[in-house]
């Protein structure tokens, strides 16, 4: 588990990430005091699918040190909906901690597709990463799920999301 003040709580994402076809830096910062045993973070975006790819990336990098060491080996597709944008989120987050528990898959690129339809919301994911090689990859905390305490997003997709690890 990182210690308060150590540098994990500082970091801001220096990787580029895959989504969409495209090399992108996503936003997003880790936030200390707010949970005593839990992560705690904002993710941002300028449309809600790069908002989406900030979280997961934040939620990768809790668990492991280096996203750079994930290959795009796998690709994994799924679909979810949801009544609204913040059950599809964390929906989504939680569907990466079951591939990653039940499959002990890690992501790195990121294809989301996401819509209104009716009554709701849908996402269409297309991922790639590969499976957790604890010589490639240095692990740090297990993420165990995606809490509903303080669970939000705001205007302009910006998300803030504790991880109970």
């Amino acid at each position: 588990m990182r210690g308060r003040g150590d540098w994990f709580f500082q970091f801001e994402n220096p990787y580029g990430v895959f989504v969409n076809g495209e090399v992108k830096k996503m936003p997003y910062k880790y936030i200390e005091d707010v949970a005593i045993a839990d992560v705690a973070f904002e993710a941002s975006g300028k449309t809600i699918e790069e908002m989406f790819v900030s979280a997961a990336e934040a939620l990768m990098n809790t668990q492991v040190k280096d996203l750079s060491a994930i290959s795009a080996v796998d690709e994994v597709r799924f679909e979810l909906k949801a009544k609204d944008e913040e059950r599809l989120l964390h929906d989504f987050l939680q569907e990466l901690i079951f591939y990653k528990d039940a499959k002990l898959l890690l992501f790195r690129e990121y294809k989301l597709k996401i819509e209104k339809a009716d009554g709701g919301f849908t996402l269409s994911a297309n991922l790639k990463g590969e499976p957790i090689n604890q010589k490639k990859h240095e692990l740090l905390v297990d993420v165990k799920a995606v809490s509903w305490h303080m669970f939000k997003i705001e205007k302009g997709w910006k998300a803030f999301i504790i991880l109970d690890v």
